[in-house]
């Protein structure tokens, strides 16, 4: 008797083992979810910046789980994990804790340099690699392993910039203003030292706030020296009215500005008034590229709008991840580190390789001025 219900019992075991199976196959070929962590400000007056970055990280992660991605034999799966910033500092150091408490393997952000900054110590004591646009110079000037930026820095920048009003504008009345930020302190630092590289002086130094819009009383104090020349360290929602005060108190100067200038937006909020003031671009001619040209178009199927500034080096980021991961065949960062810090990629917006400090080699910077209701490409500086 006892023999009989012992083979019953292993009759139900094997049966058992027979229905699980399937189950245990499919979980052996089942993708391995990897979480790429993202940042940047999703709400505020620079959401508009944020949402075309994620649009561009997202776009990235689902073209590479379309194709199927196979690191050390096993099939990967990215997973987005978005964090909003804000653009602040604060806020975007929990941001990154948050990410980092995640789990990420990477973060493609974030996009201000008084956010990346202070958020790649967290990044780099978790020895997370960071891929950032942020081109303040003191974010890869920290000594972290981690850091990685993706474009060029303020020093090409705004020195590029400085240059242009020297020789190209022949400009000898330069002010110049900027928000205070990292970012807006940074790249008109830059600027005023490329000034008198070239031989030039700027006349005024001026300060505001990332939040202002009314800037009568700084021009005003300007209008006396009659400038040719005015710079603006900031974002495209402070240089719009910025532009429309000039013309209102019968300023005649350029207005110039880096990166963050270089949108639509500028153009929509300044209307007739954006014509012929300058801005410059850390990356090339995006459609000069023929991976560029073709990013462009799906970007624009897709999400319905035009490119605003560094969604596209964003999705690069993404695709240099990846790249490193299968290289080195492994998706832990400690692994796949080395293989990102020696890469050679040819990406939509670069031939991206770093310098051991994270910057990116062989930047190019692009100058354009407003004409005909759009940004028009002057020159591209190497």
């Amino acid at each position: 008797m006892a023999q009989k219900k012992l083979l019953a019992e292993l009759g139900r075991v094997v049966a058992l083992g027979g229905m699980m199976a399937p189950f245990a196959i499919a979980a052996a070929h089942a993708d391995t979810v990897v979480k790429i962590g993202f940042s940047s400000p999703l709400s505020g007056p620079q959401a508009h910046y944020g949402k075309d970055n994620e649009n561009a990280t997202r776009m990235a992660i689902d073209d590479i789980n379309a194709k199927g991605l196979v690191v050390g034999g096993q099939k990967i799966k990215f997973e987005l994990v978005s964090e909003d910033d804000q653009a602040d500092p604060r806020i975007g150091t929990q941001a990154a804790q948050r990410l980092v408490d995640a789990g990420v393997k990477a973060v493609i952000g974030h996009f201000n340099s008084g956010v990346s900054i202070p958020a790649s110590r967290i990044y780099s004591e978790a020895g997370i690699p960071q891929l950032s646009v942020s081109t303040n110079p003191a974010y890869t000037q920290q000594g972290y392993k981690t850091t990685f930026r993706l474009v060029g820095s303020d020093s090409q920048i705004g020195g590029s910039l400085g240059q242009f009003a020297v020789k190209t504008l022949k400009a000898t009345r330069i002010v110049a203003i900027d928000d205070r930020t990292a970012y807006g302190q940074g790249i008109a630092d830059e600027f005023v030292k490329a000034v008198t590289a070239n031989g030039g002086k700027v006349a005024r130094r001026e300060f505001t706030t990332d939040k202002a819009t009314d800037f009568t009383s700084i021009l005003t104090a300007v209008k006396a020296i009659n400038p040719e020349v005015i710079f603006y360290g900031g974002a495209d929602a402070q240089a719009a009215p910025m532009a429309k005060q000039l013309k209102r108190l019968g300023l005649k100067a350029r207005l110039m500005g880096g990166d963050m200038m270089n949108t639509p937006t500028f153009i929509q909020l300044a209307g007739a008034d954006a014509a012929g003031h300058y801005s410059a671009v850390a990356g090339g001619v995006l459609t000069a590229r023929p991976a560029g040209k073709a990013f462009e178009t799906r970007y624009k199927a897709r999400f319905h709008q035009d490119v605003v500034l560094l969604g596209p080096q964003f999705y690069d980021g993404v695709m240099l991840v990846a790249e490193a991961m299968k290289q080195a065949g492994s998706v832990e960062p400690a692994k796949y580190l080395p293989k990102l810090a020696a890469i050679r990629y040819s990406g939509v917006t670069a031939d991206f390789a770093f310098a051991p400090n994270g910057n990116l080699l062989k930047a190019p910077v692009t100058l354009s001025e407003v004409k005909n209701n759009a940004w028009q490409v002057q020159a591209v500086v190497n």
